[in-house]
């Protein structure tokens, strides 16, 4: 038996002020993005905007369905319309918020297991990392350089792209 270690490199920011002119913008983009958010049985918003290489912002918003697991993340929407519209696109940064009237979100929300599976993937594809900005309305921003480590056993199978 061996043990090992992970160790995940992340930056914090104590509010949007400390960000970056690019990294403000693509946050605000995701705001913004929160306007098309259908949730109307959560009650829970999710915005995501994706900076592309060539300059390029994506939005993408969760689509709630009453037949639950039908709906989609915010993430999903995004970059599912990047591989359909978009196939050779290069990834450099995802920007995610949320909003609810419900309660305050003190926190940065994260990605689901099923979006980081999805941003793994296009990493991958892309063979370059992608960077994420978790992003709290008035609070504060996680910013990580790759999505990879957030999700370091996920799942991948070469064999199944011969």
């Amino acid at each position: 038996m061996k043990k090992q270690n992970f160790t995940i490199n992340y930056e914090t920011f104590n509010g949007f002020e400390e960000l970056s002119a690019t990294d403000k913008m693509l946050c605000t983009k995701a705001e913004e993005a929160l306007k098309t958010s259908h949730a109307p049985y959560s009650k829970f918003r999710v915005g995501t905007a994706i900076l592309l290489a060539d300059g390029q912002i994506i939005l993408g918003s969760n689509q709630e369905n009453v037949a639950y697991p039908s709906g989609l993340c915010a993430e999903r929407v995004a970059l599912f319309m990047i591989g359909s519209n978009f196939p050779n696109a290069v990834i450099k940064t995802m920007a995610i918020t949320a909003r609810t009237n419900l309660f305050k979100i003190e926190n940065p929300i994260t990605s689901c297991g099923g979006c980081l599976q999805v941003m793994i993937e296009a990493e991958k594809r892309q063979n370059l990392p992608i960077e994420v900005l978790f992003y709290c309305i008035d609070g504060k921003i996680l910013k990580v350089n790759t999505v990879k480590s957030l999700l370091p056993f996920g799942f991948v199978e070469d064999r199944l792209q011969q």
